[in-house]
């Protein structure tokens, strides 16, 4: 689960059976599989403001499962069963009754949530004749309207006045959260943001796992320190490093110590759920994700000449667009000038493998694709504080620095004085933006400007 709003999905892969049982799995356009469900739990002759009711129901349902990732954090290769003692009835190949499909195809992207909170309510329901729960009942929605209820008066009898519906959600392809990368010290990014948000809950529950005071998205010594914790605690390897099995494991326990699926969730905040980076970014964009990408792109422009030099202004114009694309030609990456999560992580990939090709006096002003934060050490912080130093007597509010090599406290206020002197956002870590705009501040003052000397191109095989 990445935190953000959520997004109806194209398609859902359902399980024809309990989750442990040998059974198929068929994957089904989710405008299907809520109509057959609705077309297996409730008659079609019920009163039409009961059939609406049920449906917002069904489709939270269904998307507060995908949203959670509830089976695929465990490692099963779907998003539902059909079994209805977990899930909701689902007859694959069934007949789908001609009020139903009509009422769905209006309906299919509506869903029901919490007020206050974005995630899809977990919408517990029974038939409420054999059985009963603290949700809505089924055979009582049909007697509520049968007395001129509303949908959303059905839905509030039974799940409390403080509910909306959210209307006409986006639908898309709904991808695993996991970053496909492996994150650690050093990583930034919205993944980072999301770990950090999950970690300091989840820490709240298990006090042996150290508290990550601000979701920075940046993975500094603090949040090392709680993914140790964390791997300890739930018996994973205690590295340090975010793979899949240990991000799984922090969905499956945030969605448990939240309650994400039980009727009386915590639930997820808007604020928690709004994203710091942009997923995606295409022509006509602007913004520090644009410049990041720009730098990306015109480093390993000088090991591919035809994706050529592109200028980190901020703005996602022509010239970005046609590098960008280029750059995917050459990676074997679809061609569409989106930099999305397949490209962001191949472009991470090649400035790695090209920033290790260069000798050390040419890697040294080069940004090492990793954010330094305080606790680090090193001769790239070193150098980072050599130049802040020598900027300490243009920059006014910037003290001089000792060049000890070591991120403490009077660095990280170094770089956010320098941060906000270059308009940059604040936040007293170094990443690419702040590290290049150090370097080339640097340069303008000192007129040491470093120059990347050409490098030999490389094939893709050869990378």
């Amino acid at each position: 689960m990445a935190l953000g709003t959520p997004i109806v999905p194209e398609v859902i892969t359902v399980h024809l059976g309990t989750p442990k049982s040998n059974a198929r799995n068929v994957t089904v356009p989710f405008k299907d599989y809520i109509k057959n469900v609705t077309s297996s739990e409730i008659y079609p002759t019920w009163p039409e403001n009961a059939l609406r009711a049920n449906i917002h129901v069904i489709v939270s349902f269904a998307m507060n499962r995908v949203f959670t990732e509830y089976y695929r954090a465990q490692g099963y290769p779907f998003d539902i069963t059909n079994s209805t003692s977990y899930d909701q009835a689902y007859i694959h190949g069934r007949d789908i009754f001609a009020n139903i499909s009509r009422l769905v195809d209006e309906l299919f992207n509506d869903y029901i949530v919490r007020r206050g909170h974005v995630e899809p309510m977990f919408s517990s329901y029974c038939n409420g004749t054999t059985a009963t729960c603290k949700g809505l009942s089924q055979w009582g929605s049909f007697y509520l309207a049968s007395q001129g209820y509303a949908p959303y008066r059905i839905l509030q009898h039974y799940y409390g006045s403080d509910i909306d519906l959210v209307f006409d959600a986006p639908v898309g392809p709904i991808y695993p959260s996991f970053p496909g990368r492996l994150l650690r010290r050093g990583s930034e990014g919205e993944e980072v943001r999301t770990l950090q948000t999950r970690l300091r809950r989840i820490s709240r529950n298990f006090p042996a796992i150290p508290t990550v005071s601000v979701n920075t998205g940046v993975f500094d010594a603090a949040t090392d320190a709680a993914v140790r914790g964390f791997q300890r605690t739930f018996g994973l390897t205690a590295d340090g490093i975010v793979g899949q099995s240990t991000w799984n494991r922090t969905i499956s326990i945030f969605n448990a110590v939240k309650r994400l699926n039980e009727l009386d969730s915590e639930g997820i905040s808007l604020a928690d759920a709004t994203a710091m980076y942009a997923s995606n970014l295409r022509m006509g964009d602007h913004g520090f994700a644009v410049r990041a990408l720009q730098y990306y792109l015109d480093f390993i422009g000088h090991f591919h000449p035809s994706i050529g030099r592109v200028v980190s202004d901020g703005a996602f114009g022509p010239v970005t667009d046609r590098a960008l694309r280029e750059f995917q030609r050459l990676y074997g990456l679809t061609v569409d000038g989106v930099a999305g999560r397949a490209t962001h992580n191949a472009l991470l990939d090649a400035y790695t493998r090209h920033y290790n090709t260069l000798t050390p006096e040419q890697a040294r002003p080069v940004y090492p694709n990793y954010a330094f934060s305080p606790g680090d050490t090193g001769e790239k912080v070193r150098l980072l504080q050599t130049m802040l130093a020598a900027l300490a007597q243009h920059i006014p509010g910037l003290h001089p620095l000792v060049p000890d090599g070591v991120y403490g406290p009077a660095t990280a206020n170094a770089v956010r004085v320098f941060q906000r002197y270059a308009q940059l956002p604040v936040s007293g870590d170094t990443g690419i933006l702040t590290w290049n705009a150090v370097l080339n501040t640097y340069n303008l003052y000192f007129e040491t400007e470093y120059e990347l000397r050409p490098r030999p191109v490389y094939s893709q095989a050869a990378l």
